[in-house]
């Protein structure tokens, strides 16, 4: 086996490699239970290509077979139900880690110096995987895949000028379909995906140059011994890779849990409506996208001009992207910022989990006014963030790091 590696390692760096990413990359010694998530959603992405790969075996990406292809791979493909139980449990589950993996990010300060480039990674993943959602939410070819494209596809329109010329190519035909559909699966399984496995990979790269940031937000590179090893570092590995493990298991306790006795998440995960065949001539009582594109759908329609819609909708995923140049303050985390922060921070996540809510229930007059008050709430953090950070009162950092 030595004589098998050394060959390999003269025609390329394997071991290097392993040691700098895994067996000898430092890491600080003060994680917690918010550092697990980056780990969790490489499993979930695992997940996501292999049981994708095995579908698109028996699924016909066409107006005519699609829906019939995915009632086969239910009933008739051996274990089909199984593979697409996990695919679609899996798709909420990447979203439920991503979603915590930036929430650590925000409390940590992850994304300030030297961390800049990791954030933009980052937000580019959340970006590609969205796309990739949306894409693969057309295929069922259900009733509220098909009315859901509908609805997001017909917003490019409000774009003046090339608004219909763009919805006219995003689509591939006057309407969605076949056409349509084609090019989301070709785009869902080939495209996006090799975009997402390369933005994961200069993200993992960007981070283990700059190494990982911590709770105490301290970099445990400026503390060396005298061999150069960070004095409030350890080895990733095994220290780090049995923790992770141990989070796996109770991560797929959970989703096993979810993807046998609750595979639909209560109308969540698999909306009724989906199991009925696309009806270009039937309008589903009620149309809302998936859970996880809810609370910018809220922001959405909170909006009554549907142009300034689209541009707040898309302004609330943008200003995430230039988060690390907002907050001016030296201290990242959020054991050590002041009270303020820490308020702005709670009214954000508060502001953004009603957000989602509303945006699955049908539009009222009262819920579109908490929409409006709830969407200026999120807006309002980064705002606030960039006004009070730059001459924030914090305490005293501390200059190794603490449990």
């Amino acid at each position: 086996m030595k004589a098998l590696i050394g060959w390999i390692d003269e025609r390329i760096p394997l071991t290097k490699t392993y040691n700098k990413h895994v067996g000898q990359y430092p890491t600080p010694k003060n994680f917690n239970f918010w550092y697990i998530f980056g780990f969790i959603a490489m499993v979930v992405l695992v997940n996501q290509i292999l049981t994708g790969i095995w579908l698109t075996m028996n699924y016909n990406p066409s107006g005519d077979g699609a829906f019939a292809s995915i009632e086969y791979i239910m009933r008739d493909v051996e274990y089909g139900w199984l593979l697409r139980y996990m695919h679609s449990t899996g798709a909420s589950a990447f979203f439920v880690v991503i979603y915590l993996h930036m929430y650590r990010g925000l409390i940590y300060g992850s994304y300030q110096k030297p961390r800049e480039l990791i954030w933009l990674f980052g937000m580019l993943i959340f970006l590609v995987l969205m796309a990739e959602a949306f894409m693969g939410y057309l295929l069922p070819w259900g009733q509220m895949s098909y009315w859901g494209a509908q609805v997001i596809i017909s917003l490019f329109g409000a774009i003046p000028v090339i608004g219909d010329d763009l919805t006219l190519w995003i689509r591939g035909d006057y309407v969605i379909s076949g056409a349509t559909l084609n090019r989301f699966f070709a785009l869902h399984v080939i495209a996006l995906p090799l975009v997402l496995v390369l933005l994961v990979f200069l993200h993992i790269v960007a981070l283990h140059e700059v190494g990982s940031n911590n709770p105490d937000g301290i970099e445990i590179k400026a503390n060396k011994d005298e061999n150069g090893w960070p004095k409030d570092g350890i080895p990733f590995h095994p220290y780090f890779t049995v923790k992770d493990l141990a989070a796996i298991v109770g991560f797929l306790f959970f989703f096993c849990w979810v993807m046998f006795f609750f595979p639909d998440g209560g109308g969540y995960f698999l909306e009724a409506p989906n199991f009925e065949a696309a009806n270009p001539l039937k309008t589903p009582e009620h149309i809302a996208p998936v859970w996880y594109f809810t609370p910018f759908y809220a922001i959405l329609r909170a909006v009554p001009d549907k142009l300034l819609g689209v541009v707040m909708m898309g302004l609330s995923i943008a200003v995430l992207f230039v988060l690390p140049w907002l907050d001016r303050c030296k201290v990242k985390s959020i054991r050590y910022r002041s009270t303020i922060h820490k308020l702005n921070i709670a009214q954000f996540v508060i502001c953004f989990i009603i957000l989602g809510i509303l945006g699955a229930l049908p539009s009222t007059p009262a819920l579109t006014i908490l929409a409006q008050v709830t969407s200026f709430g999120y807006f309002a953090y980064f705002v606030l963030l960039w006004i009070y950070s730059k001459n924030e009162k914090t305490k005293p950092v501390p200059e190794r790091v603490t449990k």
